[in-house]
């Protein structure tokens, strides 16, 4: 799953504060990752987050080609 940073993360479940969308702040081996409503930041392992994302949304200006060079 192509993830990057300052993508939201749309997920299947809400955190307790009712907000789904998530920024992620680091990739790797674990995500990190703040809430778009009440701005906690969590660590999560890459295979657990990824299991429950349902979309990315991505910033235009932080776009990307498959070179990895900005467009």
């Amino acid at each position: 799953m192509d993830v990057r940073i300052n993508d939201i993360l749309m997920m299947k479940k809400a955190h307790p504060c009712g907000e789904k969308r998530w920024r992620v702040l680091r990739i790797g081996a674990d995500f990190r990752m703040q809430c778009l409503g009440c701005g906690h930041e969590i660590m999560v392992p890459r295979f657990k987050a990824e299991k429950n994302i349902r979309s990315i949304v991505r910033d235009k200006n932080n776009s990307t080609d498959s070179n990895g060079s900005l467009l």
